[in-house]
């Protein structure tokens, strides 16, 4: 079996810890940033102008190296992926009419300062180099992407545009050889991760002078957990007040400052990023991070996610969006699909066995999950690719050997060459179909601002349906869409959705009466409207009464005050539950070890009782040197129901949303001879 702390590597252990931004729950427990010197006891707010705009931020993502070779004297060459690693910036500005027709109104960059060779250096470190997440002169332009005059010529192009340009900022990692800055300073202490508060100095003037000197709107944080939250405010303040102390011209002729929007990258739980991003509530440390957890019930929804989980539906999307309330005030969740870091949406349906280019299906689960971002409410990124279905031919499911040799490991499968239509390529009839529904999206996003800055109301939430109210000043809009690949009528009471007129599709300009207080609407398979309401009631819409669900189970299993008993059963080794929790940090902790409870109605009973807080978690049941390890069946648990429970490995967490704190009972079964067949977490009355 594959032991939980190999989840930290790619295929090949010579990557280790210095993969481009991917990093896994191990990964992020042992190299979070845990300084607590006190760096500032100050509150300093999220700027309220700033986080206004970043509610319609429209973003598009660039894998540098690996998008479009627009100067052929220079390039890397080399990199992880299957792109040619010949991308440059002369490259993005020849892709900025395609961009702007997108409908998006920001770029993000991926790191494009220099990284220096160190001497003797091998293959795996040059192709670490042209990603650009180990930089050595934070304050130089790599001549192997352009110079600094064309970095100047891409943000004043995009600005005219209308584009927000953002770089990528590696605060918390380097490779030793770091340059010194123009004021002489460099980072102290240890590397990976880098020391802090004796290294702040240092990365406040790599965000500022960036601001200043090219005028960009912003950063977006790479592995955000490595610096500690109070660095963050500083570095934050930093941005601004350099944000504050220059002006370029828009698109609309506006003199404007630099947005100074900067958006973390945390791979974990709404808990996890909260502790390391977003700082306390009235005390923010960052103001926006990436939605990682909502990210990945939208692949389980409308594809599977890396690991094979699939067939969810509207009830999880839901519950994700309901666990924003975890989130401080301030903050906000930036959605995407994808990034550079994992598996394309259209290699997901494969590796599912859902759909391939070939069938209709493919396309229209493509709009269903472009649907769900262009309805969030606040910021979105696309990556590039997405808006026309791209997928790796050859490549569906996980390969483990060698897979980094030929591009094709899981983080680096998706740094592909770009098809940048009349730039590389031209488009095909279902490219250019989906990039135009793509392009209306961001249009109907940016026309109706209740889409992306709205209140939002469940009203229904099914295994088939999903349905938001969306409200914003005078203006309230829903977003449907179907979860499966059937069609349906929803029906909707004009009273419940505060609606007593007439619907109008903001895409089809449909248009749907009540009958009898109610609206039927039709819905394809994986089918999504955006209605209008055109006379709302005076008392709004009625949130959906939340089902009264019982946390506590029955039997034995959901007993909290079942004695140990002496001997160890048929499982030999102590089984721990080992996840993402608070006080574990996915590594084997005595409050989580099972005890045996003895024999029970026929089957050998394990448990441990935990105190846990809300939210929602991924986990294990493992041994210490993680074999055997097991995960209910179907990697999915609700608490007070008992699930099959099966062999685990790489890849194979359960999920589980908790909504209340309190104490839980974790309990397996086994059979005489060890083999499991049980598992439930359920809360103690």
């Amino acid at each position: 079996m594959v032991k939980r702390n190999q989840r930290s590597l790619i295929a090949l252990a010579i990557v280790a810890s210095l993969t481009a931004c991917s990093a896994s729950d191990s990964t992020i427990e042992n190299a979070v940033n845990t300084s607590t010197a006190p760096l500032s006891a100050t509150v300093y707010a999220c700027d309220s102008q700033m986080t206004a705009k970043a509610d319609d931020l429209r973003i598009y993502q660039i894998m540098v190296e690996s998008f479009v070779d627009g100067d052929k004297q220079v390039g890397h060459g080399t990199g992880y992926g299957t792109s040619h690693h010949k991308g440059d910036l002369q490259g993005i500005i020849d892709s900025l009419d395609y961009i702007q027709s997108l409908g998006v109104n920001a770029i993000w960059l991926t790191p494009i300062f220099e990284s220096i060779p160190v001497e003797g250096q091998d293959h795996w470190a040059d192709r670490l180099d042209a990603t650009g997440y180990f930089a050595s002169d934070y304050f130089k332009i790599d001549p192997r992407f352009g110079t600094l005059e064309q970095a100047r010529e891409l943000v004043e192009q995009a600005h005219a545009k209308g584009l927000y340009v953002f770089f990528d900022g590696v605060f918390g990692h380097h490779k030793g050889n770091v340059v010194p800055s123009p004021q002489g300073r460099l980072p102290v202490g240890e590397n990976n991760p880098v020391s802090y508060p004796e290294s702040l100095a240092f990365y406040e003037e790599v965000a500022s002078y960036w601001v200043k000197e090219l005028k960009i709107d912003g950063w977006r944080l790479d592995q955000a957990y490595q610096v500690p939250t109070d660095a963050w405010k500083a570095i934050r303040q930093s941005v601004d007040e350099a944000s504050q102390s220059v002006t370029y011209v828009n698109n609309k002729g506006e003199t404007v400052h630099p947005l100074g929007y900067m958006v973390a990258e945390i791979w974990n739980n709404e808990r996890y990023i909260t502790e390391t991003g977003y700082g306390k509530e009235g005390d923010p440390a960052l103001c926006s991070a990436f939605d990682f957890p909502m990210r990945f019930r939208v692949v389980e929804t409308f594809a599977v996610n890396e690991s094979g989980v699939s067939r969810k539906g509207g009830e999880w999307l839901n519950d994700g969006m309901s666990l924003h309330s975890q989130y401080p005030d301030h903050a906000k969740p930036n959605l995407m699909l994808g990034n550079h870091d994992v598996v394309r949406f259209g290699d997901l349906l494969q590796r599912g066995g859902i759909a391939s280019p070939e069938q209709p299906q493919y396309w229209q689960r493509h709009k269903a999950a472009m649907s769900f971002l262009a309805a969030y409410t606040g910021p979105i990124t696309l990556y590039y690719g997405e808006e026309i279905g791209v997928q790796v031919d050859g490549f569906a499911q996980k390969i483990k050997e060698d897979c980094a040799v030929i591009g094709l490991c899981d983080d680096h499968v998706a740094r592909t060459s770009a098809k940048i239509d009349g730039v590389t390529v031209s488009l095909n009839e279902q490219q250019s179909e989906l990039k135009g529904y793509v392009s209306s999206l961001m249009l109907l996003r940016q026309q109706h601002p209740a889409l992306s800055q709205g209140e939002r109301t469940n009203v229904m939430a099914t295994e088939t349906v999903y349905v938001d109210h969306k409200q914003a000043d005078n203006e309230a809009l829903l977003y449907l869409v179907s979860t499966t690949d059937n069609a349906e009528s929803v029906t909707l009471k004009g009273k419940a959705i505060g609606s007593q007129g007439v619907l109008i599709d903001l895409l089809t300009n449909e248009r749907f009466m009540p009958n009898n207080g109610e609206y039927a609407i039709p819905l394809t398979g994986f089918g999504a409207r955006f209605l209008k309401i055109d006379t709302p009631t005076a008392a709004g819409v009625m949130a959906q009464s939340a089902a009264s669900v019982s946390l506590v189970g029955e039997g034995i299993m959901a007993q909290c005050d079942t004695p140990t008993v002496e001997g160890i059963g048929p499982v030999a080794e102590t089984l721990y539950v080992v996840g993402d929790f608070a006080d574990a940090g996915w590594k084997q902790k005595p409050q989580r070890a099972y005890q045996y409870k003895g024999k029970h109605n026929g089957s050998n009973l394990y448990q441990v009782v935990v105190d846990e807080k809300a939210g929602a978690y991924k986990m294990q049941y493992a041994t210490k040197d993680w074999s055997p390890q097991f995960t209910a069946d179907g990697m999915a648990l609700k608490p007070g129901t008992a699930k099959s429970l099966t062999a685990g490995g790489y890849g194979k967490d359960t999920a589980v949303t908790l909504p209340e704190a309190g104490k839980y009972v974790w309990s397996l079964t086994f059979s005489d001879l060890g083999e499991p067949e049980q598992i439930m977490v359920s809360k103690c009355q």
